[in-house]
């Protein structure tokens, strides 16, 4: 597996001592261009998010989607972009100026911190504190601030009642999302990303199949193969105490379905009710901001259950040596990319499958089922590893 690390210090120690920079120099020249290749690659994970998002639910409308700009109609979110562009900027009458106008910003810094500490590839991280874990909870938590803030300072009493709404939910789930986090930092011995997924790496050792292999798989690898790696296998039965991972990662889905906004839990933007949410009052790029940060948040949720729970850059290795060598030839984004895409797909399932959910209900599934079902987990799975129970 390439670490991409081989090219950063590459290109550090090109700065300072080929070029002869001081360490301020180059530590600038440095975050600029990480700066911008983010952005750069937020805006196109953007574009591809809203053309498959129109995909999909076309075609589980059995709809075509849109067609007429490009063929199959891939420059429609191209053509999107620049009519968003040029959209007239308006202010609202009465609004509080400066929380109006600060909101989508901060909307827009928690959806691009998060991001920032998705495991691209090894060595590739872009934030990788060793309290990682606990700096994605805080830091897209700022996301909550801003939807307050702009119903708050709209002076519009349906963007006030959607803001109360999103908000109220956000905090809620937030709650399962920070306990599944903690049930993987139990097992895995680690909040930084990398060492979590590092901690990921081997034979069938992805969190979410630990444990859950059934055990004549684990013996038709070992006839196969049974070498020292093949013999890993037995820390795939049940009883090894893995079960809350699965727990954990099913509630992590539904639970980063509501954080994103996304049906069926999207209340806050109840059309019916509350004309657009709380984002209503907002024209141009002001409403760009969350457009990009709902699809983005989509992104980061499925992003982070992908290193979290699957491994995130790891490959697919299973003791075999001809098989494993063949998949670590993969570079290790191209395994991210495919495990992230591949969770958006079923949470676009799910949102262009359920109904709307009732706010009662979106608060009672949260605060009666899953925050008790992941408090249980969290202590099953402390008890796991307690007694050594763990691989």
């Amino acid at each position: 597996m390439f670490d991409f690390s081989i090219v950063t210090n590459w290109f550090d120690t090109l700065l300072r001592q080929t070029c002869g920079l001081s360490d301020f120099w180059a530590i600038l020249i440095e975050c600029v261009l990480v700066g911008v290749i983010v952005l750069t690659a937020y805006a196109l994970i953007c574009i591809v998010l809203i053309f498959m998002e129109r995909k999909v639910c076309a075609y589980f409308q059995c709809r075509v989607g849109p067609m007429r700009v490009g063929p199959w109609g891939i420059f429609q979110v191209f053509a999107d972009v620049v009519k968003m562009l040029i959209k007239e900027i308006f202010s609202v009458d009465r609004a509080d100026k400066l929380l109006y106008y600060l909101a989508p910003i901060l909307v827009m810094v928690a959806s691009v911190g998060t991001f920032s500490f998705l495991p691209f590839n090894k060595g590739m991280e872009v934030l990788d504190f060793n309290v990682g874990v606990f700096m994605i909870t805080a830091v897209s938590s700022l996301g909550v601030i801003g939807i307050f803030m702009a119903g708050w300072a709209s002076n519009n009493k349906y963007s006030v009642v959607s803001a109360m709404r999103g908000a109220v939910q956000l905090i809620s789930y937030e709650m399962s999302l920070g306990l599944c986090y903690i049930t993987a930092v139990v097992f895995l011995g680690t909040m930084q990303m990398s060492g979590i997924v590092e901690a990921q790496t081997g034979p069938w050792n992805w969190l979410i199949i630990q444990g859950h292999v059934p055990a004549c798989v684990a013996f038709l690898v070992f006839l196969i193969d049974g070498n020292a790696e093949a013999r890993q296998a037995d820390g795939w039965f049940l009883f090894k105490g893995h079960i809350p991972a699965l727990i954990a990662f099913v509630i992590y889905l539904i639970a980063g379905n509501a954080e994103a906004n996304r049906g069926p839990f999207d209340l806050a933007e109840a059309e019916s009710e509350l004309t657009a949410g709380y984002h209503t009052e907002y024209s141009g790029m002001g409403f760009g901001f969350y457009y990009l940060a709902e699809y983005l948040n989509l992104f980061v949720i499925a992003g982070l259950a992908a290193g979290v729970f699957l491994g995130g850059w790891a490959p697919l290795n299973i003791g075999i040596e001809a098989f494993d060598n063949l998949m670590n030839l993969i570079p290790g984004f191209i395994w991210f990319f495919g495990k992230t895409f591949f969770l958006v797909f079923i949470l676009m399932w799910i949102r262009w499958t359920f109904p709307r959910l009732r706010i009662d209900q979106i608060l009672k599934l949260e605060w009666k089922y899953l925050m008790p079902l992941m408090l249980l987990t969290l202590v099953v799975a402390a008890v796991c590893v307690a007694f050594g129970l763990t691989l």
